[in-house]
């Protein structure tokens, strides 16, 4: 079988963790994004669950947003609160 190359980039503190973490597992960084990879073709999908955390809706950055332009324009905020409880 063939193989090629790829390059990707990420937080350096990150990709340390994850060779850290791989080694202790017996694995390099190239058989773990392998490992990834065939996991996503075999399932036809990502291997876990992805979710958006709520609090970086839409509906509250635009509430965040008012907040903000409240103070800066000295404004007095609102005691009561309508952000998404994580």
């Amino acid at each position: 079988m063939a193989t090629t190359s790829i390059t990707i980039r990420m937080d350096e503190k990150l990709k340390k963790q994850a060779e850290i973490l791989f080694e202790d597992m017996g694995l390099n960084m190239t058989t773990a994004i392998t490992m990834f990879a065939k996991a996503v073709v075999r399932q036809n999908k990502i291997p876990f669950e992805i979710s958006a955390d709520p609090f970086y809706a839409e509906s509250n950055i635009r509430l965040l947003e008012q907040r903000i332009a409240d103070i800066e324009s000295g404004k007095s905020i609102p005691k009561e609160h309508n952000l998404i409880e994580v």
